[in-house]
């Protein structure tokens, strides 16, 4: 599994939205996801907010993705803005 932010156009660092308001419908794109065949998750880990690093993972394989993938952020809202982007990347478009 390869931890990735997601590239964009120039190969520059693609950022979510921080207004988006992903976290409100995280469950429905975990949802949505499984009846898609994909296995998806997402976590935060008390031991890596204790280490200062990003708390929040995100991952997600099978399906229709050809590998898994783990998008990681501060945040909720981040991680799963990331994972949204790599998604759209993998050729998944959610439609939330």
């Amino acid at each position: 599994m390869s931890v990735s932010r997601g590239r964009g156009p120039k190969n520059r660092w693609v950022k979510p939205d921080p207004d988006s308001g992903v976290e409100d419908v995280t469950l429905l794109i975990l949802e949505w996801l499984g009846e898609q065949g994909v296995n998806a998750m997402i976590r935060v880990d008390a031991e890596r907010v204790r280490d200062g690093r990003p708390p929040w993972t995100f991952t997600a394989g099978g399906g229709p993705l050809a590998e898994p993938f783990r998008a990681d952020g501060a945040s909720a809202g981040e991680c799963m803005g990331y994972a949204l982007i790599r998604l759209r990347e993998a050729g998944i478009v959610v439609p939330f």
